[in-house]
């Protein structure tokens, strides 16, 4: 894709174009530490402070690297 194409894209467009490779492995690592950080949120057991805020934390940033690298186009 040329850059003036990249530019006029939506959102749904830009997360339906193709992603590169680097961005597709970071995206499943995001998606990843998402999955752990809901597995320790969702514990019945009681868990130090500590780690619930660390998991919380871990949620935002799987979230956010998940989401900035699915609307990476490749071009």
């Amino acid at each position: 894709m040329k850059q003036q194409e990249i530019d006029r894209l939506s959102i749904i467009g830009r997360a339906n174009a193709e992603t590169p490779s680097f961005f597709l492995k970071l995206r499943n690592i995001g998606l990843a530490l998402a999955a752990v950080s809901a597995a320790l949120l969702a514990t019945p057991v009681a868990l130090p402070a500590i780690v619930t805020t660390i998991a919380g934390y871990l949620g935002v940033a799987g979230a956010v690297a998940s989401a900035v690298s699915q609307v990476t186009v490749k071009g």
